[in-house]
């Protein structure tokens, strides 16, 4: 069973990661790092994976490009190293966006469980299916609407647990000005 699929294109040679699971359906996604990732289901044969594969190599081929001028066009911001921050500056740091969280549950009448801060590689902030909400450490060194608009998006996600229309009226009512501060974060190398 194969765990890779290279692509080769004029310009680079583009690995395929092979992810198998109990999935019905085959899925493709190219992270923020370029990385390709095909999830697949167990049962699916090489062959059938590698014609998959083959059928949507423009696609692959594009997306991966659009990483990589994104990439190059993202400003980036010198942070503190994580490891470097002394237990009193990660409690400054999560006290910091705890404020901000509590603000803005109370103005959005929604509530949250535990407040986690991380030195995530990809993500500004997530909240789970319980609520919980997770935060990069960066956002403490951002301006401060950078980080008021993720908490409103992560808190918007308690009465919304996808990006549906709903969810970014939601959003906006709480931060109109959320589509300026989207694309900032996005030029912003993590």
């Amino acid at each position: 069973m194969i765990t890779q699929y290279k692509i080769f294109s004029l310009r680079n040679n583009i690995s395929v990661e092979i992810k198998r699971s109990d999935r019905k359906t085959i899925g493709l996604e190219v992270k923020p790092t370029g990385e390709v990732l095909a999830r697949v289901p167990k049962h699916l044969s090489d062959r059938e994976i590698k014609k998959f594969i083959d059928v949507h190599k423009k696609w692959i081929i594009e997306k991966v490009r659009l990483v990589g001028v994104r990439q190059q066009k993202k400003s980036t911001i010198e942070f503190p190293s994580f490891e470097e921050l002394s237990q009193s500056e990660r409690q400054v740091v999560k006290d910091r966006i705890a404020e901000r969280v509590q603000y803005y549950s109370v103005k959005m009448d929604v509530t949250y469980g535990r407040i986690s801060v991380r030195d995530q590689k990809t993500r500004w902030g997530s909240c789970s299916a319980k609520g919980n909400l997770n935060f990069n450490y960066r956002l403490c060194y951002m301006p401060d609407e950078l980080l008021d608009y993720v908490v409103v998006h992560e808190l918007s996600h308690r009465r919304y647990m996808n990006h549906s229309k709903e969810f970014w009226c939601e959003v906006e009512t709480y931060f109109p000005a959320y589509r300026e501060c989207r694309k900032r974060l996005r030029d912003i190398a993590i």
